[in-house]
């Protein structure tokens, strides 16, 4: 993951989702695209959903934010660094993250959990090495917490509620602990998507 010294340094990320305007206007989905962001503003790197093949209308249309997918995470320069697939689930929701050359890095998995949404983030030995937790009465915050400690957070930003209106393009705020390495850090923002797809993504 060298190709992304960002994740080794950076206290924080924004990632944003870009809308196009034929989603805007209409209720046809497209493939979900993002930029990532230092905390000074800077394209970090982006992220886009890919193909999925002849079926890929149909999954869309009916299974929404259920359907699988995969994702590019790319380098400024278009180098492919990280991968996200998210095969199909009848439950809870699995996220599988490889580098750009499809060694595992790890995955992250959803777990039921009463009065809150809860996942497991797991290292490439299978390994649980964090939890992300959704507080009941928070529902824009996911608290990564190692036992009982908080050494991170996931939180999608309000925009205002014209923006709101305009467009459901959402913003995330991703926070990272100084002594978290920088293959948690990767799951970590590969979660945000999984997150994003799950409780922000239109279900209509």
């Amino acid at each position: 993951m060298s190709n992304l010294p960002v994740l080794a340094n950076a206290p924080s990320l924004v990632v944003k989702q870009e809308k196009e305007m034929l989603e805007v206007f209409t209720d046809f989905e497209t493939k979900n695209q993002y930029v990532v962001l230092t905390p000074e503003g800077a394209e970090a790197f982006y992220v886009a959903e890919v193909g999925a093949g002849a079926g890929e209308f149909l999954t869309r249309a009916f299974l929404k934010n259920s359907r699988p997918f995969t994702m590019n995470v790319m380098s400024p320069q278009g180098e492919v660094s990280l991968i996200l697939r998210r095969p199909w689930t009848w439950f809870f929701s699995r996220l599988n993250l490889t580098d750009g050359h499809g060694q595992p890095i790890g995955s992250i998995q959803q777990r039921f959990k009463f009065f809150g949404r809860l996942f497991e983030v797991v290292d490439a030995s299978g390994q649980v090495v964090c939890e992300i937790r959704g507080p009941l009465f928070k529902p824009w915050t996911f608290n990564v917490v190692v036992g009982e400690q908080q050494v991170g957070q996931i939180s999608k930003k309000w925009s205002g509620l014209m923006k709101e209106a305009f467009t459901d393009a959402d913003t995330f705020g991703v926070q990272f602990g100084p002594a978290m390495p920088e293959h948690h850090r990767a799951l970590i923002l590969a979660a945000t998507f999984l997150i994003d797809f799950l409780y922000f993504e239109d279900r209509e």
